[in-house]
């Protein structure tokens, strides 16, 4: 439905129809503007399952798009995700590729939990074939985009090509990197990224936001 851009309004009745059974999957646009509505996202989709002791549950996905992309302005071009992963009981999904935007999306739809799907602008115009039917990825698993064992790179969204593109120089010069694609921030797959770290000893985090209190902080 087409509806106010009304963000209190759109997120509240999201978390409404959730909680009377429903499964709403609703849109935000810019992620700039999360901050209005956070309330009924930090305050009542994330607690609801547990103030009232799993008497209800909060299927929703709350979808925003993030990233400095030309033209937008300085309202329009913050990646805001470290706000969402400090709260608890909110999930929080940034997939790369369509594909994994595909296997991602109808996850987060099935999963009982709220969760925010965070959508790059630089990478809505990307085309790849995706799977057809059902096509699941797991919420919580990352992806290894490149193998190597001299250094490890991490990444998520919208900085993973710009790891690729690096690692690409890297190789130029005979240092073989790896590229680790978190997919999803909460819950974080720890393994994956330590296991990477042991291999190479060494590592490098790409984080598209401000650096004090970004989420590459957590991943450090």
């Amino acid at each position: 439905r087409n509806t106010p851009i009304i963000e209190t309004a759109i997120v509240g009745h999201a978390v409404g129809a959730a909680a009377v059974g429903l499964r709403p999957v609703v849109e935000l646009m810019f992620m700039d503007f999360l901050g209005i509505c956070m309330d009924e996202l930090a305050n009542q989709a994330a607690k609801m399952h547990y103030k009232f002791a799993g008497q209800y549950k909060v299927p929703m996905v709350l979808r925003v798009s993030s990233g400095a992309v030309r033209p937008a302005g300085s309202h329009h071009a913050q990646s805001l995700e470290g706000w969402a992963t400090h709260v608890p009981g909110l999930k929080t999904v940034a997939p790369t590729t369509p594909g994994d935007a595909k296997g991602l999306i109808i996850s987060a739809i099935r999963d009982d939990n709220p969760v925010l799907f965070v959508e790059h602008k630089a990478l809505l115009r990307e085309v790849e074939e995706v799977p057809e039917g059902e096509y699941l990825i797991p919420i919580g698993k990352a992806a290894v985009r490149r193998e190597g064992g001299d250094v490890t790179l991490v990444a998520w969204a919208g900085m993973v090509a710009t790891c690729l593109e690096a690692a690409e120089l890297l190789a130029a010069e005979g240092i073989q990197a790896e590229v680790v694609d978190l997919r999803t921030l909460i819950p974080l797959d720890k393994d994956a990224v330590l296991g990477s770290v042991a291999k190479t000893g060494k590592l490098v985090i790409a984080h598209e936001a401000v650096k004090a209190g970004g989420f590459g902080a957590e991943v450090a």
